[in-house]
């Protein structure tokens, strides 16, 4: 396997960040996932402007160049044979002194990862995944706005509480915030449907600002549908017209089946995906092809 180490393309074993490096020792770094779509990343400049803007909070000097960015992702994946991909941009802090820095990071890392695109059967795709709610609450963003940042260390425990659950292969686990409102699912944004408006929890509940999610607002907006950003509950949800999940990676994903801890579960809708669902992940391919 082929990586990507401060602009270079070599094999991951000869890849070496020291034991100093802050991202190692207190998470001071930031990554963006995104995939491409014949060969070109899609939204790039927008993921490029957030890892900039959260590199800049962090005191991390790095300098985004999504034309320098795309160059090297090609470089990747022909190096790995592959057409197109899943990639993963890791900024770290780079190396330093052992203990909470004084001033900014002057000569940051960065590195590159890709892999093969999952497979997607769109008839299964459309069938939905189930969404279980979890024990797990989201924790509070690093500042006021959550950065994509190296510490998962709470996405990972959601994680390992719905894997050591009986929800059903492919699951997504959603998190409330610790006032009890809708948050996000561990890799994803949520999405509902109710009398034909559209909604989404708002930033301020301490959810990443998604790519994806603001793109599927976008375009909500374009095809004339009304949406709105705010605090809701699970109870709101378990009455949804329809729900879905939204990332960089798997675009929009119907959710047809919600359920909890206790064996309690409700089926969205028919089964199937929605009408709004079906016309707004169409919209979505539809704007990545023309890139």
């Amino acid at each position: 396997m082929k990586i990507g180490l401060n602009g270079s393309v070599m094999e991951a074993s000869e890849a070496v960040i020291s034991v100093y490096d802050h991202g190692f020792l207190y998470g001071m770094g930031l990554f963006e996932t995104f995939r491409t779509y014949e060969g070109k990343p899609y939204l790039l400049d927008r993921h490029m402007n957030r890892l900039q803007s959260g590199c800049e909070q962090l005191g991390i000097r790095y300098q985004a160049d999504a034309g320098k960015v795309s160059n090297w992702v090609r470089e990747l994946l022909e190096a790995n044979g592959l057409t197109d991909g899943y990639v993963r941009m890791t900024v770290s802090a780079g190396e330093a002194e052992l203990g909470l820095p004084t001033g900014d990071y002057e000569q940051p890392n960065m590195f590159m990862l890709v892999k093969a695109l999952p497979p997607v059967n769109d008839a299964v795709h459309m069938r939905g995944r189930e969404l279980r709610l979890m024990q797990t609450r989201r924790n509070t963003p690093e500042g006021d706005i959550r950065f994509k940042s190296l510490h998962y260390m709470n996405n990972i425990i959601a994680k390992r509480e719905l894997l050591a659950g009986d929800a059903s292969l492919g699951a997504e686990g959603l998190m409330l915030s610790h006032e009890g409102w809708l948050a996000e699912g561990i890799v994803s944004n949520l999405f509902f449907v109710k009398d034909n408006v559209v909604y989404t929890p708002d930033l301020t509940v301490g959810i990443l600002p998604g790519i994806t999610r603001a793109r599927v607002l976008e375009l909500a907006g374009t095809a004339g549908f009304k949406w709105e950003e705010g605090l809701y509950s699970w109870e709101q949800l378990q009455s949804a017209d329809e729900v879905w999940l939204t990332n960089s990676i798997q675009e929009l994903v119907p959710v047809t089946k919600i359920s909890d801890a206790s064996g309690w579960s409700a089926e969205i809708g028919d089964g199937e995906a929605g009408v709004v669902t079906r016309e707004l992940l169409s919209l979505y391919r539809q704007s990545t092809r023309a890139v």
